[in-house]
């Protein structure tokens, strides 16, 4: 969390310097150019609410749990946007792809399986050791 706090703003700094060399936001075309309606500036608004939550939510998995952890939702986030695609866009998925989310699906399940079970030992050993669980009541 500490590194982010810093980078973000020589990120913005950069940006600021880069942006309008790169994007003439001024020329025509340009994102001042024009007269904004208030439904764009309303899914702009609401575009960035959507980033903030996502990064939100990637720090809250790598606080709470591990990188690990935060890698395997990655790839079934992935998954999800596949299947998504072809059961609300009737995109069509290849062989290739099926098969890559069917794997992706039993090393999610793998990995929950194996990651519950080590908390579990955990758990069972802080019993043995302290006479309480975790549950019980002081």
């Amino acid at each position: 969390m500490q590194l982010l706090y810093y980078q973000a703003p020589l990120s913005a700094l950069i940006l600021l310097v880069l942006v309008p060399v790169f994007e003439p936001v001024f020329a025509p075309g340009g994102i001042f150019s024009r007269t904004w309606a208030p439904y764009e500036m309303g899914m702009v608004l609401v575009t960035g609410i959507v980033a903030f939550s996502v990064n939100l939510s990637i720090y809250w998995i790598i606080g709470t749990t591990s990188p690990v952890t935060y890698n395997v939702v990655g790839h079934l986030k992935f998954c999800l946007i596949l299947l998504g695609g072809y059961f609300v866009f009737r995109e069509e998925l290849h062989l290739n792809q099926v098969f890559g989310i069917l794997t992706t699906i039993t090393g999610v399940i793998a990995f929950t399986h194996f990651k519950l079970q080590e908390q579990s030992q955990k758990e069972d050993e802080r019993v043995q050791k302290t006479g309480k669980s975790r549950h019980s009541k002081p």
